[in-house]
């Protein structure tokens, strides 16, 4: 249960269901309603087929290029930490974007990748699902909290206007800097632990 919690909020942190909603808001100002659903619909479809292969073959990955899973839950840990800071700082997704040429799908570019299926939620999805430390079925779990969260992405992006109207972009860059903060702490305990399992490691030899 404490695993699938803390899972759960990494993955909201790192998949910036906010983030995504204000980027969103901006990109498709000019789109009909229709035209909005749609783009919602395949962005968050194809963030989350990025992330799902990444569950099943990212640890094969590292296999094949001979990166140790803790080498890199410890520069994983490092790179949420930057990345909460910058979330806490203001310099995360809600930061703005430059908008991109007339000829891209917004699906694809920016919503998709590198808003939902982001750098975070890339490395947060093979750490948790690590096959030495974590069960299939832990895994599973990981799994299913992740399609939830994108779930929770995509209502967000069919209610796009009205919940946007009610937060206003001070409560949306309030809510990023608190989601900030949690994964700054579970970056510094990812960083931690994955220090203790080298150095034990190490003593060992």
């Amino acid at each position: 249960m404490e695993k699938a919690v803390a899972d759960l909020m990494i993955l909201i942190a790192t998949v910036d269901p906010i983030g995504t909603l204000a980027m969103f808001v901006g990109l498709t100002a000019r789109c009909s309603a229709r035209e909005r659903v749609a783009i919602a619909v395949r962005a968050v479809g194809f963030g989350g087929l990025v992330l799902l292969a990444f569950i099943v073959l990212g640890q094969l990955l590292l296999q094949a290029i001979g990166v140790r899973l803790e080498s890199f839950q410890l520069a994983g840990g490092l790179i949420f930490l930057l990345f909460g800071i910058q979330m806490v700082f203001g310099s995360g997704s809600t930061s703005g974007s430059a908008a991109p040429e007339p000829d891209h799908d917004l699906a694809i570019f920016p919503l998709a990748v590198p808003s939902i299926a982001s750098p975070g939620s890339i490395l947060a999805v093979v750490v948790l699902t690590d096959n030495h430390l974590y069960t299939i079925r832990q895994q599973m779990v990981t799994a299913a909290l992740l399609l939830l969260v994108l779930a929770a992405t995509l209502c967000g992006l069919l209610l796009s206007t009205p919940i946007f109207r009610v937060l206003g972009r001070s409560g949306a860059s309030l809510l990023v800097r608190v989601l900030g903060l949690i994964l700054s702490s579970l970056a510094v305990e990812m960083i931690l632990e994955a220090g203790q399992t080298i150095l034990s490691q190490m003593l060992d030899r």
